[in-house]
């Protein structure tokens, strides 16, 4: 008789041995796993968001300049023809398509990357419209190079 009532605090009601009770505890590990996922994607892609126009950049020893969150880049491709981040745009155009992109903030930075095989005087076209346009921060892109070991260090 007393043995459907051991270990049961509050009397023996079977009406309480099969009811579901819910959880009081968040399980987490699905969102990890998500958070993980997703983290792994952005690490893999964010490399690939760069300039899409493939140019062969020279290499320099000088330290990379400290830069704006968000500059524009202006890239001239082996076949001479200029692009704004993607787009292809001609010579004449070029300053009121870079207006248009910086809303008209002329100190907005610019970099400009050329593939090595183009001119110095094509480049410098480039640059020379974009300075006469009014953008007060240009400057050109090369490819790191590790530099020589200096003597004494």
């Amino acid at each position: 008789m007393a043995g459907g009532m051991i270990g049961k605090p509050g009397g023996g009601n079977s009406l309480n041995r099969g009811r579901y009770r819910p959880m009081a505890e968040i399980n987490v590990t699905p969102l990890v796993d998500v958070m993980l996922v997703l983290l792994i994607v952005f690490m893999v892609t964010a490399p690939l968001m760069t300039s899409g126009v493939n140019v062969d950049l020279p290499k320099t020893d000088a330290k990379p300049l400290n830069s704006d969150a968000d500059p524009l880049t202006v890239s001239i491709n082996g076949a001479d023809k200029i692009f704004i981040q993607d787009t292809e745009v001609d010579l004449p155009g070029l300053v009121t398509k870079l207006n248009a992109i910086a809303n008209g903030d002329m100190t907005r930075r610019i970099f400009v990357r050329a593939d090595k095989g183009i001119e110095y005087g094509e480049v410098m076209s480039v640059m020379s419209t974009i300075a006469q346009g009014g953008f007060t921060k240009v400057a050109l892109l090369a490819e790191q190079t590790p530099g020589p070991a200096k003597p004494g260090g």
